[in-house]
């Protein structure tokens, strides 16, 4: 491997093995690779950019700790997904430790309040923020992020049964609400 942009040409399984090796093109190849995807993914947990950040930061180090010796078994999102949620679940957590400010309102409330994803619409976000925490997170696994659900369910670390009932759950949910009903006629 000589150089990081050339990671196109290379598997996943390929730059952990060249990793490995001691290479560490490899690693700035599945950095460059993933890191968008983890902040993102980051995003949708903590609603902040710069905690996002962190998270990312957080992330990759706990994947190169992982080395040399790692072998991934599935796919490295499957593999990264609960290192991005805990971490970003606990920086989000260290943020809700401040106490409120003079005018009452949290640190927390005043880094998430303004933040909003790009190309996500209002009415979307309603309509989801009425389902629970479990069924939007195997929804945007399953239709964000791609996951087959054997994939969902190793990444949670829940029953390949519980990925399943969730999945049917929330879309039962989104079919009876007026708001996405029309989403599910065909």
């Amino acid at each position: 491997m000589t150089h990081p942009a050339d990671h196109t040409r290379f598997s996943d399984q390929e730059l952990i093995a060249a990793m490995n090796s001691g290479d560490a093109a490899a690693f700035e190849a599945l950095y460059h690779r993933y890191r968008e995807w983890v902040v993102s993914l980051a995003w949708k947990f903590t609603r902040c950019d710069s905690l996002a950040n962190d998270v990312l930061q957080e992330t990759f180090l706990y994947l190169l700790k992982k080395f040399p010796g790692f072998v991934l078994t599935c796919q490295l999102k499957t593999f990264l997904y609960p290192a991005v949620k805990n971490h970003s679940l606990n920086a989000t957590a260290k943020v809700a430790k401040f106490q409120s400010g003079p005018d009452g309102q949290s640190v927390l409330d005043r880094l998430v309040a303004p933040a909003s994803e790009p190309g996500s619409t209002s009415d979307f976000d309603a309509v989801l923020a009425d389902l629970s925490e479990d069924h939007q997170e195997i929804l945007m696994l399953r239709f964000v992020d791609g996951l087959s659900l054997a994939e969902i369910a190793e990444a949670t670390g829940i029953p390949l049964g519980t990925a399943k009932s969730r999945l049917h759950h929330a879309l039962s949910r989104l079919r009876e609400d007026p708001k996405t009903r029309e989403y599910f006629l065909s």
